[in-house]
């Protein structure tokens, strides 16, 4: 019977060749049963550029960061609701349900990560600011900001074999909230799981047009193809992204997450009995067997002190036997799986040869084939499966180049040890570069000092000791928060790391003009900008009516004595310097007695303040709040309240105005400055309905 060619998704349609004789047939990793065939002949990759780079930036430019971040949740909910059968589909690479919990959770999880982030941490506009404003001019005219702007072209993405869905994932959601629009390429022996959730994610009718296509399969000469504004997105071995990057133009972003031979360091105090020493031990065995060690974070380099190198190998083998069971992960009781293929597994054995002949034995484990649990429950020898038992492998004396080089890409490690901490530092170094450090610790000072010696060799270290063994996601765990990646031999790019992951499909511009220019390119109100004072009260304005720009302007109000003398005996903020008229004239910053400065706020909010209810419905906040001019017994003050920044909520009945607001004296000097924070009805309430919170600070 002849296997379907797994079709690709590309001008918002599924394709695939009629037929391919050629066509490279991906089988079942337990079974060795012929799962799909895989072939793009006859793809037409300049149109797949041309739809992602017209109707593809067309329909994501339209959205707001906040509208795509609403997406990324819905995108988020559809794939929970289709998870188990993404699940079952998993099993045929050898994944088992734990190892799908990292795969398919862990991507839903991305896109969740994505969407929070991005309505918390970025404008609901299309232009996202860094930094603060950069004053060029004495008098204000003339002013310089950092803007990011999405790029114009496409995000080519490139996945390995062992994430087909988180690695995807991880990729696409910052693109897609950045407004570039992905294709996503997977690699040939799970490209079936990739072509699973993006047609879940087609069938839901939530893909903005042209924002996602998927290419089953080789992408041609695609890469010669890209120019400025795209970008290429590569996860696998650091060779073929080299390779990779000598296609591509030198004005496309080339990222790349690569192979990396990560350490794990058990510290001097971390000896047998400790917690620390369990956790180390605890994790060591998660990351040999997860995903059959096929993970670009898993731990390749056990660096432990010479005297605890045979209490962990003990620990270690005594945990393999109570709980390595090889097999099918359709069969009851497995935990570890196979390799994602047959070659899979015997290029890892050719990379043990390597290891073995630059002097290594192995401690634990054997390169025969090993008795598995097959899918109906029978125990027997592994026939057409690629399956592998851990092995730890140890090296004698100095560890050679080759302990620190040659990674086998499954359930294999080496045990190195060290006698000084300044060695064990080198040791990590001398991978080259890696994505991840652990270290098994509960000495602060043992911690310091090995992060100011490895911290520049890792995108990502972790401190493991009792106080969070139970509550940290562990070594192979990157979590979108972070940045995923790693410098030298890891890639020196990098994946996720929260709105850094996003704005790396943007541009960073500095912009010059006025403040009237900066405001209208910005969306946000700058000092010396158009303002109006005229009219209605702003805060009798809903969303709907409110504009930049808006402004109160108070009266002013005298400070007497009594008013700070009463504050301070309310509040119990005695400070000399609003109470003991010598103490404060002696210090160099107050002329004598001084208002509180939560006293002029105070007042400052009564100046401003509509009381009635209405849109605003409450004061969330104060930010960036300096005090600059003290105010003495007999000033008077004043503020300026302007609207700053408008952002209404996508999935709510209001939103956030970030209002400006500047006190002065009657000598017309600056006091204090801050933003206030409120949030805002949309919609003016029906009369009688108006919410009675008032927006009082």
């Amino acid at each position: 019977m002849t296997t379907a060619i797994l079709p690709s998704y590309v001008g918002d349609a599924w394709w695939a060749p009629e037929t391919d004789p050629d066509a490279t047939v991906v089988r079942d990793a337990s079974t060795g049963e012929a799962v799909a065939a895989i072939s793009t002949r006859g793809l037409d990759v300049e149109a797949v550029l041309r739809h992602a780079r017209t109707v593809g930036q067309q329909s994501l430019g339209a959205l707001t960061f906040h509208q795509r971040a609403v997406l990324l949740k819905q995108f988020a909910i559809e794939l929970t609701a289709h998870k188990e059968e993404l699940y079952e589909l998993s099993t045929r690479s050898g994944s088992t349900r734990r190892d799908s919990l990292n795969d398919i959770d862990g991507g839903i999880g991305v896109l969740f990560t994505y969407s929070s982030k991005g309505r918390r941490e970025m404008p609901n506009s299309q232009v996202y600011l860094d930094g603060a404003i950069e004053p060029l001019s004495k008098d204000g005219s003339f002013l310089g900001r950092h803007i990011y702007t999405r790029l114009p072209g496409v995000a080519l993405q490139i996945n390995a074999f062992n994430f087909p869905m988180w690695g995807a994932l991880e990729k696409f959601a910052p693109a897609f909230l950045a407004g570039v629009p992905s294709i996503v390429k997977p690699a040939t022996p799970t490209a079936y799981v990739a072509e699973a959730w993006v047609r879940i994610l087609v069938d839901s009718g939530l893909l903005p047009a042209g924002s996602l296509q998927l290419i089953s399969g080789g992408v041609h000469d695609l890469l010669g193809r890209l120019t400025l504004g795209d970008t290429v997105g590569f996860t696998g071995s650091a060779t073929t992204a080299a390779r990779l990057r000598g296609q591509v133009d030198p004005a496309v972003r080339f990222t790349s997450e690569t192979d990396s031979i990560n350490a794990s360091v058990l510290a001097p105090d971390a000896t047998a009995g400790t917690p620390e020493f369990d956790a180390y031990v605890r994790q060591l065995m998660v990351e040999l067997t997860t995903k059959a060690g096929q993970k670009c974070t898993a731990i390749r380099r056990a660096i432990v002190p010479v005297g605890s190198r045979d209490d962990l190998v003990a620990a270690l083998q005594a945990s393999m036997d109570a709980r390595v069971v090889i097999g099918d992960p359709r069969a009851e009781g497995v935990t570890l799986g196979p390799l994602v293929s047959v070659a899979q597994r015997d290029e890892v054995l050719h990379q043990v040869g390597v290891l073995q002949d630059a002097g290594g034995t192995l401690l634990i484990g054997s390169t025969d084939r090993p008795d598995v649990t097959r899918a109906d429950g029978t125990v027997g020898a592994a026939e057409d499966g690629a399956f592998l038992s851990p092995l730890v492998i140890g090296f004698d004396g100095p560890a050679p180049d080759a302990a620190h080089e040659v990674e086998a890409f499954g359930p294999v490690t080496s045990v190195l040890t060290y006698s000084s901490l300044a060695e064990a530092a080198e040791l990590v170094g001398r991978g080259g570069g890696s994505l991840v450090t652990s270290v098994a610790t509960h000495d602060p000072q043992t911690a310091a000092e090995l992060i100011s010696r490895i911290g520049a060799f890792n995108g990502r270290v972790l401190f493991l000791d009792r106080d969070d063994a139970r509550s940290s996601t562990g070594h192979g765990a990157p979590v979108p928060h972070l940045v995923h990646g790693g410098p030298g031999r890891a890639g020196g790019g990098e994946e996720l790391g929260g709105i850094r992951a996003v704005l790396h499909y943007m541009q960073r511009t500095a912009v010059q003009g006025s403040p009237r220019m900066l405001t209208a390119i910005t969306g946000v109100w700058h000092a010396g900008a158009d303002a109006d004072a005229t009219g209605t009260h702003p805060f009798r304005k809903s969303l709907a009516e409110l504009r930049i720009g808006d402004r109160v302007d108070s009266a002013e109000r005298e400070v007497t004595l009594a008013d700070i003398e009463t504050f301070a005996h309310f509040t119990g903020d005695t400070f000399y310097a609003h109470m003991d008229e010598a103490a404060a004239a002696a210090n160099p910053f107050f002329p004598g007695r001084v208002a509180h400065g939560y006293l002029l706020v105070s007042w400052a909010a009564g100046l401003f303040v509509d009381p009635a209810p209405g849109p605003v419905l409450a004061n969330s906040g104060l930010e960036n709040l300096r005090f600059i001019t003290p105010v003495s017994p007999g000033d008077r003050i004043r503020v300026a309240l302007t609207a700053k920044q408008i952002t209404p909520r996508e999935t709510d009945e209001y939103g956030e105005v970030r209002w400006d607001a500047v006190i002065r004296n009657e000598r017309d000097e600056v006091v204090a400055e801050y933003d206030v924070l409120t949030l805002v009805a949309k919609e003016l309430a029906p009369a009688g309905a108006q919410p009675s919170t008032g927006a009082a600070a």
